[in-house]
This record gives structure tokens, sequence and C-alpha cells, in this order.
């Protein structure tokens, strides 16, 4: 699967992972498009966003959403509401 989304986890998976230790990324209203040249797991502080891929599917998540993002997912971001994230790269 291209992206993964938990709604909503609860805080004690969050800490097990070190969401909180991990670097934060902000950007405005927007339409761009990305290449993830590595996984990427990203906690959403506030905003929402919707990524269209290739293929047209889109997926939607917002303030609260565990998002996962595969190795190799090409898209479209299109930051709906002023994003701010926690993300980690592997």
């Amino acid at each position: 699967m291209d992206v993964q989304i938990d709604h909503n986890p609860d805080e004690s998976k969050l800490k097990s992972i070190g969401v909180f230790d991990w670097p934060i990324w902000s950007k405005e209203e927007s339409e761009f498009p990305w290449n993830y040249n590595t996984r990427e797991i990203c906690y959403i502080i506030d905003g929402t966003a919707e990524v269209t891929a290739s293929d047209g599917t889109k997926y939607s998540f917002g303030k609260g959403d565990l998002v996962t993002f595969a190795s190799g997912f090409s898209c479209t971001w299109k930051v709906l509401k002023s994003i701010r994230k926690y993300y980690f790269l592997e």
C-alpha cells in the first residue's frame, strides 16, 4: 500500500515510536508534486491535506492522523488548510 492512514492513534503508540522527538515541517495552503525516495512516517499536528497518486487515488488526512508514505510513491500534495507535521524518514 502506498499510503497508510491511522486516524487518531493513541498517545502510547505515538510515544513508543518517538513521534514527539521528530523534526517538524510546515506548509501553507498550496499544491505541488512530490516523490518519496524513502519511506516517510508523519504525524499531523495541525491542518488538512489531500494527496493524489499518479493513478488518481486520493488520500485525505488531517490533525491527529499518523500517515505513512511508501518509498517510491509519487503524488500531488494539496494543502487545504496550513499544515504542520512531525516527520521521520527511513
